[in-house]
């Protein structure tokens, strides 16, 4: 007997006018989170531009409201951009380590996705962070 279950596809990465568009709308207090988390996650599986994805990230992360769920997936998103593109920015690890540390305090204000994310960040970048004793991630001063 065949199953029925829905079947999940990944999004597509949309062109970069209409994620900021998206992106824009629902930041500046309009309707379409569930766009919005499409399109978040489309460019982070598919877009070939990482300093895009991270800028959309930082700006989710940054201006979405307290209890988003757009909060945890900007923290998982940049997950997916460190495994994809093997670095991340220190603005970027640094906002994936507040929403986790968010997320941890509160899982109310960022879903717990955002602490996958950082999991994924300590994993692909083990060379570009160091892990702290407080389970802090920090960039490796490499003395460059």
């Amino acid at each position: 007997m065949p199953c029925d279950l829905p079947r999940f596809e990944n999004p597509p990465a949309l062109p970069h006018t209409d994620v900021v568009e998206i992106l824009d709308g629902v930041l500046g207090g309009g309707a379409g989170e569930d766009a919005a988390a499409e399109a978040l996650v489309g460019i982070a599986l598919d877009d070939d531009d990482r300093e895009f994805i991270e800028y959309c990230c930082l700006e989710v992360g940054t201006r979405a409201v307290p209890g988003s769920s757009l909060l945890g997936l900007a923290g998982l998103c940049l997950g997916h951009t460190a495994r994809r593109f093997g670095y991340l920015s220190d603005r970027a690890v640094e906002l994936a380590e507040a929403l986790a540390a968010r997320a941890g305090a509160d899982p109310s204000d960022v879903d717990g996705r955002a602490l996958d994310g950082l999991d994924d960040i300590r994993w692909y970048l083990r060379d570009q962070v160091e892990q702290q004793p407080s389970g802090d991630v920090r960039p490796v001063d490499d003395g460059v």
